[in-house]
């Protein structure tokens, strides 16, 4: 199908070990995806991309469950996580960490 040949392979982690999932969308990825790719959600606010730094600070390493993500229109699996309006990839079903408190003023402050 069409949705399956313009699914980025970029997004699905590439390796079981060094998983991290973003504290603001819970994108599952390599840390050394996240410092090459950024948060495909989040890159925006986060800015991770090549910065260990904002990667420790904004992503867990301790979650729980997976969820393939492949057509996040059209997934009751996405509505009820809210992450219908998310880019394809994996992601956690919840993650334990916070995210830095000048991120959440800023998030806010938005």
């Amino acid at each position: 199908s069409s949705s399956c040949r313009s699914f980025r392979m970029e997004t699905v982690p590439k390796d079981l070990r060094q998983l991290r999932a973003c504290l603001l969308c819970s994108l599952i990825k390599t840390l050394e995806q996240f410092e090459v790719d950024g948060c495909d959600n989040c890159e925006e606010l986060l800015q991770l991309r090549n910065s260990r730094e904002a990667i420790y600070d904004c992503t867990s390493s301790n979650f729980d469950g997976m969820i393939a993500l492949t057509s996040p229109e059209d997934s009751w699996v996405a509505k009820w996580q809210r992450i219908g309006s998310f880019k394809r990839g994996c992601y956690a079903v919840s993650v334990s960490g916070e995210l830095p408190r000048h991120i959440v003023q800023e998030l806010r402050s938005r």
